[in-house]
């Protein structure tokens, strides 16, 4: 059960964000939930357990991804906001294509889950084939670089963590291919 440490990691921690009560009894009950959750879930493969953000640059790159959605989140529900207290302002929705550098599995799904907590834009397709998004947009960009900017500054984000030449090479590396969908982990 190679990743299983990880996995329960994750999941034990999960229990411990939701339950909030450090009792004995919960701490058990939680573990034991965490250890049939990490069994459920370590036939889709080897998860990286919490300790790999250890590393002083992952967690930078993960602080500033964190900070970029954080950043777009807020200015979002800023301009949604002023659209409802002045409806004056002309409302332009509609559906959006935007390229991506993503290619994996796990990182088409990072790019469609952080960048549809931005209210501007929810994720509606994907195709991978083609490396697009398509998304609903309430504000439809006026131009190609306001069409780029709507994935382009996650993407980079999640590249710097993501990155796997810039990481030291140890049990939980990932294998040579990067990004073009090989999500392997050497055990």
């Amino acid at each position: 059960m190679r990743g299983y440490p990880g996995l329960w990691s994750w999941a034990f921690a999960v229990w411990l964000l939701l339950s909030a009560t450090f009792d004995a009894e919960q701490l058990l009950f939680g573990a034991g939930i965490a250890a049939l959750v990490a069994v459920a879930l370590a036939p889709l493969g080897p998860g990286r357990g919490p300790w790999w953000l250890l590393y002083p640059a992952r967690l930078w790159a993960l602080t500033v991804l964190c900070g970029v959605v954080a950043g777009k989140v807020v200015l979002a529900n800023v301009r949604l906001a002023l659209r409802v207290w002045r409806p004056s302002i002309p409302l332009r929705s509609g559906m959006l294509v935007v390229s991506t550098t993503r290619h994996s599995v796990g990182s088409l799904a990072a790019v469609g889950v952080l960048t549809s907590l931005i209210v501007d834009n929810q994720l509606v397709d994907l195709d991978r084939a083609n490396g697009e998004l398509q998304y609903h947009a309430v504000e439809l960009p006026r131009d190609e670089r306001e069409r780029a900017e709507v994935n382009s500054a996650v993407e980079r984000s999640l590249t710097k963590l993501t990155d796997q030449a810039r990481w030291p090479r140890g049990r939980a590396a990932r294998t040579e291919g990067g990004d073009r969908g090989e999500d392997e982990v050497k055990g």
